[in-house]
């Protein structure tokens, strides 16, 4: 039986949010870079397409084929989250578990371990990229920062996250999320 839970109602509304960066990027903008360096706001699309992937790979799942991203990143992202949002949803594939550089983890956990966590930076990156809204869900900033400080230096390096930056005096949760990962807020 098919039902949400917390971590597919999260994912839910992140991808959500995602999604309506996407579809505010004027068509003008999509080769403007984004905060990750060598990319673009379409790069920043890709990576998040490609992660959904790798995460389908470490439970013997393939991400089924949609858009490109080069053709259609708004075809190419809904597909991708519409797949992976039905796995969430269904208890037998959600809870498929692997063992991964963390330790055993399930399916489920690891969507909301780090793809979920991708959503709300990357999204953000989208939006700086391309002069969007750049404000991310302050219910989900705190919780979100307090799972990347669990994982530490683990998440630096290249294809993952730069160096913390110092954060200023007094610096809100977002600032000290995007400060965290090496963003410049």
């Amino acid at each position: 039986m098919r039902g949400m839970t917390d971590i597919s109602e999260r994912y839910g509304r992140l991808a959500a949010d995602f999604a309506a960066t996407i579809a505010a990027v004027p068509a003008d903008r999509w080769g403007d870079p984004s905060p990750c360096p060598d990319w673009d706001a379409r790069d920043v699309v890709r990576h998040v397409v490609e992660s959904h992937a790798t995460f389908e790979g470490l439970v013997d799942r393939t991400l089924e084929p949609g858009p490109e991203v080069d053709d259609d990143p708004a075809g190419a992202f809904a597909a991708a989250t519409a797949q992976v949002q039905a796995e969430l949803e269904d208890p037998a594939r959600a809870d498929v578990e692997f063992d991964g550089f963390f330790g055993r983890s399930t399916f489920a956990q690891a969507i909301d371990r780090f793809i979920s966590g991708d959503l709300l930076v990357h999204r953000w990156d989208l939006a700086r990229a391309t002069g969007s809204d750049e404000t991310m869900p302050a219910d989900e900033v705190e919780g979100a920062l307090a799972a990347l400080l669990q994982m530490g230096d683990a998440i630096r390096g290249a294809g993952v996250f730069a160096a913390a930056i110092e954060p200023p005096e007094g610096a809100d949760p977002q600032t000290k999320l995007l400060c965290f990962v090496g963003r410049q807020p």
